[in-house]
């Protein structure tokens, strides 16, 4: 069982990392929540999840679907516009950032693949061409009936909403798509919708899998299908495969089988470890 804390391990793990990459290899990152809880996030499934609407109190299960937005616009919207606002009020941390100067260290042999629909990375300046959002994005927001397969930025003009705060007539002017009129709706992956790759770059995120000399699972429990897909084929490719993570996960054993392993602990201090040594010359590592 490779699952460790300690600094000897740490260093060794991290020399299998950079042994891997040597000065060809691709390093794949994919992150989850635990990453943004370093900077504060809820997880929406606590308290912080329940939105109550005259006397229903609704689950995150319940909000999150299509069928719901699609049967109550002005249901769903006001949970999603008051999450974007508790996003807002973040800022990234070391973890965040370390991974912003990995993607300069390694420029296109590095890619980052997140579940997390905060924008941290995005505001910690991780750029769009190498990170892949296959949850969606809060900051943004599309066409509800699909006219268009472009997104835009949710408008600076939308107040910022409160817990309890509902629709009204000076919001809808805001929550239209700008090309057919439609409602427009949040740009997240609902639990009753599947990945693609117009939206949630499926296949590419599957491509980087399979090509990954190296992959980095940070934050996350493994609990949705996309991330779950995209660990076994880089494990049948012989990918090398670390994760940082506050606990054992679904994807440890992927993990210890590969030659890789678990390091306990949060991604605020392991990958500004990791960026040192990926950044240090050859004889000094």
């Amino acid at each position: 069982m490779n699952t460790q804390s300690t600094a000897p391990a740490r260093s060794k793990l991290f020399r299998q990392i950079t042994d891997r990459l040597g000065q060809s290899g691709k390093l794949v990152v994919l992150t989850g929540a635990g990453v943004s809880a370093e900077s504060g996030i809820p997880t929406f499934r606590g308290d912080d999840g329940f939105w109550t609407m005259g006397s229903r109190n609704y689950r995150p299960e319940e909000l999150a679907t299509w069928s719901t937005f699609a049967a109550d616009p002005e249901l769903v919207w006001p949970w999603y516009l008051y999450r974007l606002g508790r996003c807002r009020e973040a800022l990234p941390n070391a973890g965040h950032h370390a991974l912003v100067e990995m993607d300069k260290l390694l420029g296109d042999r590095f890619l980052l693949v997140t579940q997390n629909v905060d924008g941290l990375h995005r505001l910690a300046g991780s750029p769009d061409a190498r990170t892949f959002h296959i949850h969606g994005d809060l900051e943004r927001m599309r066409c509800g009936r699909d006219c268009t397969q472009r997104t835009w930025p949710v408008p600076d003009g939308l107040r910022t909403f409160q817990r309890g705060d509902s629709i009204e007539a000076r919001d809808g002017e805001y929550l239209h798509c700008p090309d057919c009129g439609a409602v427009a709706r949040p740009h997240v992956l609902w639990f009753d919708e599947s990945y693609d790759e117009t939206w949630f770059r499926f296949y590419s995120s599957m491509a980087a899998a399979k090509s990954a000399d190296v992959l980095l699972i940070v934050g996350t429990s493994g609990a949705t299908n996309l991330p779950t897909q995209m660990v076994a084929l880089a494990r049948q490719n012989g990918a090398l495969i670390v994760e940082l993570n506050l606990e054992r996960s679904a994807f440890t054993a992927h993990a210890e089988d590969s030659g890789g392993g678990l390091l306990i602990g949060p991604a605020g201090d392991s990958l500004p470890a990791l960026l040192d040594t990926l950044s240090a010359p050859p004889e000094a590592t």
